[in-house]
């Protein structure tokens, strides 16, 4: 008959892939929308995971959770994107315990970001907490590592310079079109989609061009209204897009769209083309590049312009690391103390069940055994002895999980099936 005591061992994982090793289109295919990664989060509760984050955004798909094996959360993202377990194979990672908690500490201050500095993610990781949350998918574990990295985002984006300067995405698109397009302010300038990529950089646009023929089109009109009523641009319907990239010089695409929404099929082109493709998953299919005329540049390549604004924010490196060691400590302290409280006060408890034992056989055996004194000292010595326990546990070289198993065999504590 099974054991129902015996205990699963269930482990902290960060599972994922990134632009480290997966290009645009692979990360194209393991990403997940509103929708599906509220899929993911339901999928995981129904499959009995208790807790866990999970975070797309254009540079990574991440889910950071308990399992049992890492391979539970791989198949939550492969089952709910359009990636498979083969392609994770061959550019995702899997990180395990203490691994893991330092990917998170690095991706949620900008260290791992693929623009150094970029603080955007911190704020995909608050949203991704409280959304498990909700669900009551967040334990304390997360709820208070989540915590930390959030305060070690912010001491960093305070005490250090590793996000000063203009740098992103949206930045480096407009750098790229100055640098590429002559007479830009007389210029005509599509942008299709405005997410949060698609607003930053038409507000660059507005600022360093002084450009008066920057259309914009949405799905949405309305939300292309409202950006152009701020910035007073013009507001096209997304039926007249085949008509205005005719028009176009410059075309910048930040969609939201799961498949290409610009091929070659819709270009009937009567001049030079430049296209800027922000989007992820792609938006614009590859075969414009057949049509004469037409440069397509993708975000990847955007993202690898380094500027002396990037050199510079690598000399706050060594500072902002400093800061994630010294909060990632406090949160270990913790973890620690939180893993082996019970079994000190387990300890304290037994201990405490043979002090009355011993002193109820030792006051009748004795006569004039003055009780309360011996329950004073009794009383100070388990003091000692658990508290020499508890030092040894938080100390950083002790194997923890050992040594709680060995506590527990010697004193017959019984905690092994908590």
């Amino acid at each position: 008959m099974e054991n129902k005591n015996t205990l699963k061992h269930h482990y902290f994982y960060a599972v994922g892939l990134s632009y480290k090793k997966a290009d645009a289109e692979i990360r194209g295919k393991f990403s997940l929308d509103a929708a599906a990664k509220t899929r993911l989060l339901e999928q995981a509760k129904s499959e009995g995971i208790e807790s866990l984050i999970v975070t797309s955004t254009c540079n990574r798909t991440e889910i950071y959770g308990y399992a049992e094996h890492p391979f539970q959360l791989i198949k939550l993202i492969c089952e709910n994107s359009q990636g498979s377990v083969e392609a994770f194979q061959k550019v995702g990672f899997v990180y395990k315990n203490q691994e893991a908690i330092n990917h998170l500490f690095r991706v949620g201050t900008g260290l791992d970001s693929q623009i150094l500095g970029d603080f955007e993610i911190i704020s995909q990781i608050r949203n991704s907490f409280s959304q498990s949350k909700s669900l009551g998918l967040a334990n304390a574990f997360i709820e208070r590592l989540v915590n930390a990295v959030i305060q070690a985002s912010k001491k960093i984006k305070t005490d250090t310079e590793i996000s000063s300067g203009a740098t992103s995405v949206s930045f480096a698109a407009v750098q790229y079109i100055f640098k590429n397009v002559e007479d830009i302010g007389n210029k005509n300038i599509l942008l299709f989609g405005t997410g949060k990529i698609g607003r930053n950089t038409c507000e660059n646009l507005v600022k360093h061009t002084k450009n008066e023929h920057i259309t914009l089109i949405n799905r949405t009109k309305e939300k292309a209204e409202k950006l152009a009523g701020k910035l007073n641009l013009i507001v096209k319907d997304y039926s007249e897009l085949h008509l205005e990239l005719q028009k176009a010089d410059v075309v910048v695409v930040a969609t939201g769209a799961q498949n290409p929404t610009i091929d070659k099929a819709i270009l009937n082109l009567k001049k030079p083309l430049l296209i800027l493709d922000l989007s992820i998953p792609k938006n614009v299919n590859e075969n414009v590049e057949e049509i004469e005329g037409v440069t397509l540049v993708h975000m990847d390549y955007l993202s690898q312009l380094t500027d002396e604004t990037l050199e510079n924010r690598k000399k706050h490196i060594p500072a902002a690391e400093a800061i994630i060691e010294e909060i990632k400590e406090e949160f270990i302290t913790w973890t620690k103390g939180r893993k082996f409280a019970p079994t000190i006060h387990a300890l304290k408890a037994k201990l405490n069940a043979i002090k009355i034992s011993e002193l109820d056989f030792q006051s009748r055996k004795i006569s004039n055994f003055n009780e309360e004194q011996a329950e004073i000292i009794s009383n100070r010595i388990i003091q000692k002895i658990t508290t020499h326990f508890a030092n040894h546990l938080k100390d950083d070289n002790t194997m923890v999980d050992e040594s709680i198993e060995w506590i527990e065999k010697v004193f017959k504590i019984g905690l092994a099936a908590k």
